[in-house]
């Protein structure tokens, strides 16, 4: 039998068989229900059999039959009433089991999210984009006329979206563009290393979202629940449909703290901290001065994630502070990386690896955090070496600063858009949607092999703006982005290590190199981060002023 689980309590199959019963009711199933009508198929038992045989082994059976593509409210209702009156775990079927599974995500879409309903059912193997609309309305049927339609959608406030949004203003003033994004705030999150460092302040790093968003652009402040590329559509929570010509995807990613178990009970308190929070990156810094001895942890997982550099530029920051203030001798550092190199792109590495050997800090590669226990200062490490068994490792700390996993976002990893990993899927050159012409995606969240960083995304937002409006006036792309990524190491108070590269790890510096070496520390790198690009990011970037950002165009073949 061919059962597929949504939940402990129920699984669907497709059509079952008398003979199928005994192998149901020994697999655990105390009920079924049937979905598919009598009669739809020659070779289909009648329901008044199934229950029959099904109630001789002690089964309960329920019928209620739902002509294929007509699941009404009612029928999904019955469904849940269903599920609440049989003994569980229930099995389910149809004639492939996808009304069953449709029957489920309707009846469950009050208490769901759109996002954990589609992982669930796509995860059993059926496709539910056909009903999202109704799963994001509660499970009710919506009227399928748009709320609004905009020439440009662009999904995230960020600073991807923004730019972009400035970016295609500059060059189509008259395009109605619409920004979709729920968030009040917006944040300098490259400034939050500076922050735990004690060189800037958290507010300093904070605007309001409303006050960024570019002239003539609108604004829709919600949350985006499900896409339907084929309908040139955007669902919204609530069930508001938004219609586009043209859609831009750039939602950033997810930090995704519930993956470390404890991690969530204990940031903020008992030493555990981490520069990826704007509310905690002021509590690295305390953290910081406090300490006079004892062992600071600073983990990296699994890669992707954004600004790889950051775990260890929080890393060489603390150590520099303890350093400047006679306690370095007395602190146990060690930097937990669950890869198995110090940086990817090697030019960087003898550099970083004098700093690292300056603090006296431990290199333990392949250390992927899985475990916190705040209160008792102790973490768990999966030890995963090549060729060699997981080992599971305890280890102490007085501080830890963490760096969480991070994935797509839920309502990207489930749409239509993404890759098998959960990225939206394009084209690495041109930035355009690998199967839908009209969107483009950039930033964090697209799946292009490059560095993902605000840098990046400040050389991407000309690209996609650029090779959107030759699409409008019907000209094939126009721009190619080279996998530029920035990542200005903090190695010391007042140094920096720019590392510059693209694709492959391609070294692609900025300045001369009697200007600035990016491979040495440098206070003219300092400076840069310190002083010039945050107005850059304000008054540049944001802006959609591409200084040293122009686009590079596509060569003729």
């Amino acid at each position: 039998m061919d059962f597929k689980t949504l939940t402990s309590g129920l699984s669907v199959s497709p059509q079952i068989t008398i003979a199928d019963l005994p192998a149901i009711r020994d697999a655990g199933y105390r009920a079924i229900i049937c979905n598919r009508p009598d009669g739809e198929g020659a070779d289909q038992p009648t329901f008044d059999e199934i229950q029959a045989a099904a109630e001789k082994l002690g089964l309960e059976a329920r019928y209620l039959p739902i002509v294929s593509g007509k699941v009404s409210d009612a029928d999904a209702a019955g469904f849940g009433a269903a599920l609440t009156e049989l003994p569980g775990p229930v099995l389910a079927y149809c004639r492939s089991g996808t009304r069953s599974a449709t029957l489920w995500s309707l009846s469950q879409a009050d208490r769901l999210s759109v996002a954990d309903i589609l992982a669930t059912t796509n995860a059993a193997g059926y496709d539910m984009g056909g009903v999202v609309r109704r799963i994001a309305n509660g499970g009710k049927t919506p009227t399928d006329r748009a709320d609004a339609r905009f020439d440009v959608v662009i999904v995230g406030g960020g600073a991807a979206g923004i730019s972009v949004a400035s970016s295609l203003k500059s060059r189509k003033p008259d395009l109605d563009i619409a920004i979709i994004d729920p968030a009040d705030i917006h944040y300098y999150q490259p400034g939050w290393t500076m922050v735990g460092g004690g060189i800037f302040d958290a507010q300093d790093t904070v605007r309001t979202m409303g006050s960024l968003i570019p002239k003539d652009v609108h604004w829709i402040k919600a949350a985006v629940a499900a896409f339907e590329p084929k309908d040139d559509a955007v669902v919204l929570d609530g069930c508001r449909v938004v219609k586009y010509d043209r859609l831009v995807v750039c939602p950033g990613l997810k930090l995704d703290w519930h993956k470390v178990e404890g991690l969530v009970e204990t940031l903020g308190k008992n030493g555990v901290t981490s520069n990826y929070r704007y509310d905690l990156a002021p509590y690295t810094w305390e953290l910081v001065r406090g300490l006079k001895k004892g062992r600071a942890i600073f983990t990296q997982p699994p890669m992707p994630i954004k600004c790889a550099g950051a775990p260890q530029k929080a890393m060489y920051l603390s150590g520099d502070a303890w350093l400047r203030n006679g306690v370095l001798k007395d602190i146990d550092i060690h930097f937990n990386n669950a890869g198995g190199v110090l940086f990817g792109v090697k030019d960087y590495v003898p550099a970083l690896e004098g700093y690292v050997k300056k603090y006296g800090a431990h290199l333990n590669f392949f250390h992927n955090l899985v475990a916190v226990d705040g209160e008792a200062r102790k973490a768990w490490f999966d030890v995963a070496k090549p060729d060699t068994p997981v080992e599971r490792v305890e280890m102490e700390f007085d501080m830890m600063h963490v760096c969480p996993p991070q994935t797509a976002p839920d309502f990207i990893r489930v749409s239509p858009l993404a890759d098998a990993a959960g990225w939206v899927d394009v084209d690495q050159s041109t930035l355009r949607h690998t199967s839908y012409d009209n969107i483009w995606s950039l930033g964090d969240v697209m799946n292009a092999p490059n560095a993902k960083t605000a840098a990046a995304a400040r050389i991407q937002a000309p690209i996609v703006a650029e090779n959107l409006a030759a699409d409008i006036e019907g000209k094939a792309p126009v721009a190619q982005y080279n996998g530029y990524g920035s990542c200005p190491l903090t190695v010391e108070r007042g140094k920096i290590v720019l590392a510059e590269f693209g694709y492959g790890g391609a070294m692609l510096p900025s300045f001369p190199k009697f200007l600035l070496d990016g491979t040495k520390p440098s206070r003219t790198a300092w400076l840069l981060k310190e002083k010039i690009l945050p107005p850059i990011y304000w008054k540049a970037m944001l802006k959609g002023r591409e200084w040293m950002a122009k686009p590079e165009k596509i060569s003729a073949r």
